[in-house]
């Protein structure tokens, strides 16, 4: 299985490249593990919100192929801990999942058509984080669940 990052945005800033570089390198060891950055859309400053929301989630239907699993993080979705997002992750590698995308919407969600093809809504907290940590929070909550998986001592209980 493949674990892809995608997240509409600008480029990793400098201030956590660094940290989201090291921990998608340490999630390679587990599981091939790479990130798409979609940029914004050039236009974004003249739609509506809802304009903005269905041209954003059109790209990421597009982008998809049928037998993606989509795990969306959203503010509405599920909370979890470290030990279930392992179960998460190793429950789509039992179905063997060709590829598990964990997406970040943009600045303002994203489309319900997004909502209705993921397969699972993660919440990461009930805060509200900048993209950029996400990104940072996001690879390092993987690369735990994948050391807790193989039993290794990163994660402390």
């Amino acid at each position: 299985m493949k674990i892809q990052f995608w997240s509409i945005g600008k480029a990793h800033e400098k201030y956590v490249t660094m940290g989201i570089e090291d921990f998608t390198k340490r999630i390679n060891n587990y599981f091939p593990c790479e990130w798409k950055i979609i940029p914004p859309l050039k236009n974004a400053a003249s739609l509506s919100v809802d304009q903005l929301k269905k041209q954003e989630g059109k790209s990421i239907l597009d982008s998809l192929q049928s037998d993606d699993v989509l795990v969306l993080l959203d503010e509405k979705g599920k909370m979890l801990d470290s030990p279930q997002l392992a179960q998460l992750i190793q429950q789509y590698a039992n179905q063997s999942s060709k590829k598990l995308i964990f997406l970040i919407g943009g600045a303002f969600g994203v489309d319900e058509s997004v909502f209705h093809k993921a397969t699972f809504v993660w919440s990461l907290s009930k805060l509200v984080f900048p993209h950029m940590l996400v990104r940072l929070i996001l690879s390092e909550q993987v690369y735990r669940a994948c050391t807790i998986l193989k039993g290794e001592k990163y994660h402390h209980v």
